[in-house]
């Protein structure tokens, strides 16, 4: 663990910034810059505590020269291990730590506004809310290079794309279900308790519900700002989605929540199609193993024209649909987007319904997760 002065003035009141990180050498040491650049009310100081998981392509060397080489009086820089690797337990590794009577949750792969930690005490202090955060908006890389990733952050912004979340509406300001990151005041996880370390995803999502099952608010302010760059190809969109979807059903159960309407889309789409080519191979198999003529084989022969017709309509109205989306979100982001788009979003969508159909399995019938959805990817 590396650390730098911890003195601080007697009259200080300190904020403490907790961040994850694991396998960021390119990223680490411009994130840590920007953090040290945030500009902080009169009279608070700042304490950063990063929680790398036991990187191995060089994050761990820079992050370490970096915290012993920033002393800047009111803020101070320390990593910590992270041995479970993943974002719950890195963030309970901070909050075990942080001193500060606010703490803040930072990522990595986000630039923010430099008044970001500023305008989350200023809304804290309004509101009073056991949790604050901004909205959540994605931005691409310019240039030829970055238009699948533009083509990615347009489809996550889009309402089409994320059912309507509150944390999509940039100029929203109220209470809400959730929010990008989040920040707290140290009394609401000795209230509400820290997060659950046997989630590798959705983790935030929990401890939020947690928070309003137990009487506390959510508030989202469009002043605290900040710009996410999402995965920038569509495989790691569908893997890092197919999480996301195996997760929520264990949370749904843990709190015998009901599914939000967008939550279950995915995985009824999905399984619809599936029920569809059942039909369509099973028919056509049984329609093999029975002699001509029998009234058996025109059963199954029926059976398998359906599931066919059933697949070519969900396909047709699934794709045209798509078209009509992209078409829509290129208007606004870019029309060189286009074609990347529906792939964009399919991968979305299926990466959510696969994933969620095996997390209702594996919640409901296996009683446990599959190990093989414990790594985290990005």
């Amino acid at each position: 663990m590396s650390t730098v002065s911890t003195d601080k003035p007697e009259t200080s009141r300190c904020v403490s910034v907790i961040v994850p990180c694991r396998n960021e050498v390119e990223h680490i040491v411009p994130f840590c810059q920007s953090v040290a650049a945030q500009q902080l009310p009169e009279g608070w100081t700042l304490e950063v505590w990063i929680a790398d998981g036991m990187s191995n392509d060089g994050t761990r060397e820079r992050l370490s020269a970096f915290c012993d080489g920033v002393s800047e009086g009111a803020k101070r820089f320390v990593m910590i291990d992270n041995p479970g690797r993943i974002v719950s337990t890195g963030l309970n590794r901070c909050i075990e730590h942080a001193t500060g009577e606010f703490i803040v949750r930072l990522d990595v792969h986000t630039v923010y506004a430099e008044d970001y930690i500023a305008q989350c005490l200023a809304a804290w202090q309004a509101t009073g809310a056991d949790n604050v955060g901004g909205p959540w908006r994605a931005q691409g890389e310019e240039g030829p290079r970055g238009r699948v990733q533009r083509a990615v952050a347009a489809a996550f912004q889009s309402k089409w794309v994320s059912g309507g979340a509150l944390s999509r509406d940039l100029s929203y300001n109220g209470e809400a279900d959730t929010v990008y990151l989040g920040a707290w005041p140290r009394a609401t996880f000795e209230r509400f308790g820290v997060f659950d370390e046997n989630l590798v995803r959705n983790q935030d999502d929990e401890h939020n519900l947690r928070i309003h099952l137990g009487g506390g608010r959510i508030w989202q302010s469009s002043s605290i700002r900040s710009v996410y760059f999402p995965r920038s190809s569509k495989g790691d969109v569908f893997r890092q989605y197919r999480q996301y979807g195996y997760w929520k059903p264990f949370v749904m159960k843990k709190h015998g929540q009901a599914a939000a309407l967008r939550h279950l889309v995915p995985g009824l789409f999905v399984t619809a199609l599936l029920l569809c080519v059942l039909m369509m191979t099973a028919g056509a198999a049984v329609a093999l193993l029975i002699e001509p003529g029998q009234n058996y084989r025109l059963g199954a022969l029926w059976v398998s024209a359906l599931g066919a017709a059933g697949l070519l309509c969900l396909a047709l109205l699934y794709g045209s649909a798509m078209l009509a989306v992209s078409w829509r979100i290129a208007g606004v982001a870019g029309r060189d987007l286009f074609w990347h788009l529906p792939d964009v979003i399919a991968a979305y969508h299926f990466g959510y319904g696969l994933g969620s159909l095996s997390g209702w399995f594996d919640a409901l019938v296996r009683g446990k997760p599959d190990p093989a959805f414990g790594r985290l990817t990005r």
